[in-house]
């Protein structure tokens, strides 16, 4: 009973550390480049308005975890000192460094950044590209299949096998294709996440699910370097966060019909498996 419990325990551990949530941490130091302790730090969602808060610790860290891709106002207070506000925007299973200084506060201002951040990856050696919301929805998709616009980025390319969809009888999902290359290695050496949630077909490591571009927010590939909780294999990493339909934009006529071919051809699926019934 122990050892089943502690297994649980692990895989669930496994199953948080990947992740398509974004990772906002920094410094904030004053104008001597001396850490600032207790510094309120607030960051507000400009979609949905939420607001996290923390305050710095002892050497003038911050960190706030579990970040959904979008824009936020990040916001950073203290006592004797001027406030500081900057936009940011967030990708999917980022990690983004940002540090403030503030300016000491003689008479009441506040300092206004307009600008968003450049994002340069200061604490991860990862190598790879994110597909950003412009992209998911201009971009001509055959099929409307989200695999296509992992070829845009550097170093993937169309490969064959088993992964195509049509070439092996247990696999056999024509138009499903997950036949892609990404740093030379094998198509069965991918790895698919879904809202940080494995999304990859344990026989032959395809993607079990594309979702409609409607739904989809952006995604991530990672094509080398990356982090160790992204080890479900050693090709490319590629990440999917869903956005919200209910937020965004209503469901499309185009989504609903795809929902129903997907529900049609799985329908087929199992009448021809179990057969038809007469009773």
């Amino acid at each position: 009973m122990l050892k089943s419990l502690a297994l649980i325990l692990v895989l669930s551990i496994a199953a948080a550390g990947q992740s398509n949530y974004a990772v906002l941490t920094g410094s904030i130091f004053d104008p001597q480049q001396h850490p600032i302790v207790g510094a309120s730090v607030n960051l507000t969602s400009s979609a949905t308005g939420a607001v996290r808060h923390t305050v710095t610790n002892a050497s003038g860290l911050y960190e706030i975890p579990g970040l959904q891709p979008g824009s936020y106002e990040l916001r950073v207070t203290a006592p004797d000192f001027g406030t500081s506000a900057q936009p940011l925007q967030l990708e999917v299973a980022q990690r983004l460094a940002v540090d403030i200084r503030l300016q000491v506060e003689s008479r009441k201002e506040a300092v206004e950044v307009s600008s968003v951040p450049e994002a340069i990856h200061t604490t991860e050696a990862s190598v790879g590209e994110v597909i950003e919301p412009t992209s998911v929805q201009n971009l001509p998709l055959n099929g409307r299949m989200l695999i296509d616009l992992v070829l845009t980025v550097p170093g993937a390319h169309v490969s064959h096998g088993a992964q195509t969809g049509n070439m092996n009888p247990l696999y056999w999902r024509p138009g499903q294709r997950s036949a892609v290359s990404v740093g030379g290695s094998r198509p069965n050496g991918n790895y698919f996440l879904l809202d940080g949630t494995t999304n990859t077909d344990p026989t032959f490591n395809t993607q079990n699910l594309s979702p409609s571009p409607d739904a989809v927010q952006e995604f991530k590939v990672q094509t080398g370097s990356y982090s160790a909780e992204m080890g479900g294999a050693g090709g490319g990493q590629i990440s999917c966060a869903m956005g919200s339909w209910m937020l965004r934009r209503s469901m499309t006529w185009e989504t609903i019909t795809w929902c129903r071919t997907i529900l049609a051809r799985r329908s087929a699926d199992l009448l021809r498996i179990t057969g038809p019934s007469f009773s």
